[in-house]
C-alpha cells in the first residue's frame, strides 16, 4: 500500500532537515582563511544534490582521506574538528599550499611563498607546523628560487601526519559519528520517499 503525504514530513523530510541542521552546526565551527577559498562554506544550494549529495559526501569521508580532502564540506568539517584539538595549522598549511600551486605570476609566487614560510614553516611561526629540521631547511632553500613545488616535501609530510594521526580521531569523534548516522538514515530513505507520492488509482 502506498504511503500518503501525511506520513512524509515525519520521515524523509524531517530526517533530511535534521541532517542539514547538524552538518550546518558542525561546519559553522570552521573559519578557514581566504587562502582556503570557499572550503569553509557548506554547499547545499543545488536542489538536485541536497539530500543525496549531503549523505553520500559525509559517508565518503570515512572511505579515504583523499575523499575527505576533495570535499569542501569535508575539509570544513575536518577543520572544525582540528580546532577542538588546537591542531588546525597542518590543514591550513596544506590548503595554503594547494592555493599557492595555482599562482601563475612569478612575482606573486615569490611573495606568497615567503608569506607561507613565515606563517607556517619558520621557527616560532604563529602557525608552525610539525615538520623535521631537514624539511624546514630544504623549504628555506627552495624559497631562494620559488616555484610552485617549493613546499611539496613539507606539504606531503603534513598530509601524511594528518592522515595517520588526526584523520582516524576525526572519524571516531562523536561529532562525525553523529553526522554519519544521520547520513546513513537519509541515504536509506529514497525508496520510501519516492513512494510517498499519493496514488492516482
Amino acid at each position: 500500500m502506498c504511503r500518503t503525504l501525511s506520513a512524509f514530513p515525519t520521515t524523509c523530510l524531517e530526517r533530511a532537515k535534521e541532517f542539514k541542521t547538524r552538518l550546518g552546526i558542525f561546519l559553522h565551527k570552521s573559519d578557514l582563511s581566504s587562502d582556503a577559498g570557499n572550503a569553509g562554506k557548506p554547499e547545499w544550494n543545488n536542489k538536485h544534490s541536497k539530500e543525496r549529495n549531503f549523505s553520500e559526501d559525509v559517508l565518503g569521508w570515512r572511505e579515504s582521506f583523499d575523499l575527505l580532502l576533495s570535499s569542501k564540506n569535508g575539509v570544513a568539517a575536518f577543520h572544525a574538528f582540528l580546532k577542538t584539538e588546537f591542531s588546525q595549522e597542518n590543514l591550513e598549511f596544506w590548503l595554503a599550499c594547494e592555493e599557492f600551486k595555482k599562482i601563475r605570476s612569478a612575482t606573486k609566487l615569490a611573495s606568497r611563498a615567503h608569506r607561507i614560510f613565515e606563517e607556517f614553516i619558520c621557527s616560532e611561526a604563529p602557525k608552525e607546523v610539525n615538520i623535521d629540521h631537514e624539511t624546514r631547511e630544504l623549504t628555506r632553500t627552495n624559497l631562494q628560487a620559488a616555484t610552485a613545488t617549493c613546499f611539496e616535501v613539507a606539504q606531503g609530510k603534513t598530509r601524511t601526519l594528518m592522515e595517520k594521526d588526526s584523520y582516524p580521531r576525526f572519524l571516531k569523534s562523536p561529532a562525525y559519528q553523529d553526522l554519519a548516522a544521520q547520513a546513513s538514515a537519509t541515504n536509506a530513505s529514497p525508496s520510501s520517499c519516492s513512494s510517498a507520492e499519493p496514488s492516482h488509482t
